[in-house]
C-alpha cells in the first residue's frame, strides 16, 4: 500500500498528476514541468520533499559512529551547520549520499534519500551493533513523523522571511535553524537544496502539515510561488550535474569515479569505511569518471546510452539525461573512460539510431556555458 505524505490531499485538490515513487503517492507535475522548472530558477517554487527520510543519531558515541559510517569529516561540523556526505558501502561503493546536521554536542539529524530509507536504517543499525548503539534510543528514525517542504528560487527567502521573526534571509549555504515559523514551534529550517537556485528546507511535524502548506502559499504570493513536481526537480538538479542515487551514484560506484572525493576526508584521526580502498583509488587513480555533457546536436540523452568516441569504440555511459528547459539543449550526466575527462573533449552519444556529438562541460552544466 502507497503512503500518503501530510500534503497528498492538497497535491490532489489542485490537480497534480500523481505517480508512485519510493512507496509514496507523489506529484510528478502540476502546471507543466518547463513551466514550474522555470520558475523555481526566475522566482520561486515549493517541494513536497516529505517522502525524505530523517534519523537521529544521539548519544556520546555519536561522532564516533558517523565518523565511521560517513565519508566526510563530521568532526569539524558546529553548531548550525550541515554536511554532504556518503555511506561507504565496505566494497567501494555507496550505500547512500546524505545530509548530516549537528544539533548539539551529542545529536545529529541525517537526512536521507527516500527511495534508500529501508535499506539505509537496516545498515545504520548493523553498524551501531558494533558501536552499542540501540534502535529507539541512540538510533531514531523520525521519517514517519515528518513533513517537510523545500522552497526553492532566488525570492524563496525573501519570502519566507515574512512568516518568521527570526532572520532567515541572509542564512548562509548549509545551515540550519531551529525557530518558530507560521506560528508553529520547533521548526527546523535549513538552506542546503538540490536545484542549485537558492532557498531553504522546512521541517514539522506531520499534523503542522496543511497549515505550513497554506503559510507557505499565501507569504509566496507576491513573489509568484507555485508547487512544484518531481519532473522538475529532477530536471533541475541535473541543470547543477547534482548526483541522484540510483542513476549517478549506486552500490557499484566509487565516490572518487563519482567526483565527490571533496567529500571523501582522509584526515589522520578519521578511520571510516573503506578508507583504505578509496584512499588507492585517490592516489593510483581510476579507469573511470563521472563527467557532465552538453548535446552539440538535437537530441535528448537518457539513462544507460552508450558513449563512443570518433572511431566508434565505447568509452561510456549516460547515468542521467534530460533536456533543459533552461538552455534548450540535451544535457547529461556519463562515466566516461580516462581520456576522455577534459572540458571540451568532444563525445558521441547513441541515440536510438542515430550517433550524436556531445561535449564534456564543466559542473554545474547549466552556470559553465
Amino acid at each position: 500500500m502507497m503512503k500518503n505524505t501530510a500534503f497528498t490531499e492538497i497535491h490532489k485538490e489542485l490537480g497534480a498528476k500523481m505517480v508512485e515513487f519510493a512507496g509514496y503517492l507523489m506529484p510528478v507535475e502540476y502546471s507543466g514541468i518547463n513551466n514550474e522548472h522555470r520558475n523555481v530558477r526566475e522566482k520561486l517554487g515549493v517541494f513536497d520533499v516529505s517522502h525524505m527520510g530523517e534519523i537521529e543519531v544521539n548519544g556520546a558515541k555519536a561522532l564516533g559512529f558517523l565518523q565511521y559510517v560517513t565519508s566526510n569529516d563530521v568532526s569539524v561540523l558546529t553548531e548550525g551547520k550541515i554536511q554532504y556526505s556518503c555511506f561507504p558501502n565496505g566494497k567501494g561503493g555507496i550505500v547512500d549520499d546524505l545530509l548530516v546536521y549537528y544539533m548539539d554536542k551529542d545529536k545529529y539529524l541525517l537526512v536521507l534519500n527516500a527511495s534508500n530509507l529501508e535499506k539505509d536504517w537496516n545498515w545504520l543499525l548493523s553498524q551501531g551493533n558494533k558501536f552499542g548503539l540501540k534502535e529507539g534510543k541512540e538510533l531514531i528514525n523520525r521519517s514517519d513523523e515528518t513533513a517537510q517542504l523545500a522552497v526553492q528560487g532566488p525570492k524563496a527567502l525573501d519570502a519566507m522571511q515574512k512568516l518568521t521573526d527570526e532572520n532567515v534571509k541572509d542564512m548562509k549555504f548549509y545551515t540550519h535553524k531551529t525557530i518558530e515559523f507560521a506560528g508553529i514551534k520547533d521548526v527546523l529550517f535549513s538552506t542546503t537544496g538540490y536545484t542549485g537556485a537558492g532557498g531553504c528546507e522546512i521541517y514539522v511535524r506531520n499534523e503542522e502539515g496543511r497549515k505550513l502548506w497554506d503559510a507557505v502559499m499565501s507569504a509566496g504570493a507576491e513573489f509568484g510561488i507555485i508547487p512544484v513536481g518531481l519532473g522538475a526537480r529532477d530536471t533541475l538538479r541535473l541543470e547543477m550535474a547534482y548526483c541522484l542515487y540510483g542513476n549517478d551514484i549506486n552500490d557499484e560506484t566509487s565516490p572518487i569515479e563519482a567526483g565527490l572525493g571533496w567529500i571523501t576526508k582522509f584526515t589522520k584521526d578519521k578511520d571510516f569505511i573503506d578508507r583504505e580502498l578509496l584512499l588507492k583509488h585517490k592516489e593510483e587513480g581510476v579507469s573511470k569518471r563521472l563527467k557532465a555533457f552538453v548535446m552539440k546536436e538535437r537530441g535528448i540523452p537518457r539513462q544507460h546510452y552508450e558513449v563512443i568516441n570518433k572511431d566508434g569504440e565505447r568509452i561510456g555511459e549516460v547515468t542521467s539525461g534530460t533536456m533543459s528547459p533552461m538552455m534548450k539543449q540535451g544535457i547529461g550526466m556519463a562515466y566516461l573512460n580516462k581520456g576522455y575527462w577534459e572540458t571540451g573533449t568532444e563525445i558521441m552519444i547513441r541515440i536510438r539510431n542515430k550517433t550524436l556529438k556531445a561535449e564534456v562541460v564543466g559542473m554545474p552544466i547549466y552556470k559553465s556555458l
